[in-house]
């Protein structure tokens, strides 16, 4: 007797079972990153998904990959918590709104970037979201204090934006919160360096 072919739901419900099994485990990674966890292991991943080792390795070839699709849907899930900005009217509501936003943002991916560092052999899409991350933070810069940068030649509209995207970066944030910050000091701290770099622009005629 010839066996039946499977039907079509039977195909899409098992692929899509898949995918959430998938999903599952990934979000058991970006759970013990959020804890603290230093080291990827098979079974804390496993134990934490609800499922078996095997099926781990079932979904992904070996711990680097699953890492690389844990950051990568972190820093995916960024762009999701990008507000618009506002890039006219005072300077102050500007500068606050800025710090605001960075300061929530970049608490939120601090365990991500911190394994981000970990990894003996970033993926290239991992380097590529991360460089994309640092360009369309530079970028928000250069539109938000368009006027006062505006103001300046060149090259110290340059200099004034390098020192502006220094102080708003992960790297500064990190360095406020290991040296003892709490998040909301080192949001005031981001506030008022950029408060004085953009003193350095000539006022407004």
């Amino acid at each position: 007797m010839e066996s039946r072919p499977e039907s079509g739901g039977a195909v899409d419900g098992r692929t899509e079972r898949g995918r959430q099994t998938r999903e599952r485990i990934v979000d058991a990674v970006l759970a013990l990153v959020e804890e603290g966890e230093t080291k990827l292991v098979a079974e804390r991943v496993a134990a934490r998904a609800g499922v078996s080792r095997r099926l781990v390795f079932h979904h992904f070839e070996d711990l680097p990959q699953l890492a690389d699709a844990a950051i990568t849907r972190r820093f995916e899930q960024l762009s999701a918590q990008v507000r618009p900005l506002p890039t006219e009217g005072p300077l102050g509501l500007r500068v606050a709104a800025l710090a605001e936003q960075r300061a929530r943002i970049l608490e939120w991916i601090t365990p991500t970037r911190i394994a981000v560092e970990r990894l003996e052999n970033p993926s290239e899409r991992v380097l590529q979201l991360v460089r994309q991350m640092l360009e369309f933070a530079r970028l928000r810069l250069a539109e938000i204090f368009a006027a006062e940068l505006g103001r300046l030649p060149e090259p110290g509209r340059t200099d004034l934006l390098n020192a502006l995207d220094a102080v708003t970066t992960w790297s500064a944030w990190r360095h406020w919160r290991t040296n003892g910050l709490s998040p909301e000091e080192a949001r005031r701290t981001m506030e008022v360096a950029v408060h004085a770099l953009l003193s350095t622009a000539p006022a407004e005629d």
